[in-house]
């Protein structure tokens, strides 16, 4: 493919994928619904595009591949909630602790039992082991453990959705009565859209949620090694 042509398509595909999902983000506002969630429009919209301009996963990711290498710096700013809400984490350590040492170990077994009732590949396998965790740290821990992190990328949206859709639902038919409690909820088992969904719920909760997500993604990083070899 001549370099011209191939500038042209990263273009194209990099303009698309903003613009959908800034497109999205605005769809929401205005009809805040699970199914208008930019998190499943864009991508489905994008598929859609693929499919209709007959191009590959491949040709679509090397015109993208600068979004998703802006997931490192995204990354390293997770340490500024963890620095703001560092008497928060003093108060509720050992709950915070506890609480993402299960959520974690739960997320791994049920993934790793699905996966083997449904006969997947090891690969895919892999692949799906960090879904509860936010798309820049499951990305990292998939790749350290030999998944496939662009796959990875899309189990996590998927639970994204379906947690925050659940979750709310969750919270107020369990007895959950403190907002660590609810917002543990939703940051463990639904990671950003979660936390999105905590922020329209109450700001404390929203601000754990995002404490949570943040917390269980570097728990889960420094631990991939190890799981590595348990895996293995």
């Amino acid at each position: 493919m001549p370099q011209s042509e191939m500038i042209l398509q990263a273009a194209f595909w990099s303009a698309l994928t903003i613009a959908l999902y800034v497109g999205g983000k605005e769809l929401y506002r205005r009809f805040p619904r699970w199914w208008t969630s930019p998190l499943l429009v864009a991508p489905l919209v994008l598929i859609l595009a693929a499919l209709a301009l007959h191009e590959t996963y491949g040709e679509y990711i090397r015109g993208t591949h600068w979004l998703v290498a802006l997931l490192a710096p995204v990354t390293v700013s997770f340490a500024v909630p963890i620095y703001e809400q560092r008497s928060l984490i003093r108060r509720h350590w050992p709950l915070l602790v506890l609480g993402m040492l299960a959520g974690s170990a739960a997320s791994i077994a049920s993934s790793w039992a699905l996966s083997n009732l449904l006969g997947l590949d090891d690969a895919t396998r892999l692949s799906l082991l960090p879904r509860s965790l936010s798309t820049p740290f499951a990305m990292t821990v998939s790749g350290d453990i030999g998944g496939i992190p662009a796959l990875t990328a899309v189990f996590v949206v998927i639970t994204g959705l379906l947690g925050a859709v659940m979750g709310e639902g969750l919270i107020n038919f369990l007895p959950l009565r403190s907002s660590v409690a609810r917002g543990a909820l939703l940051g463990m088992g639904a990671h950003g859209a979660g936390t999105a969904k905590a922020y329209q719920i109450d700001g404390e909760i929203g601000t754990i949620a995002g404490l949570v997500m943040v917390l269980v993604g570097m728990l889960n990083v420094l631990a991939a090694p190890l799981l590595v070899h348990v895996l293995r």
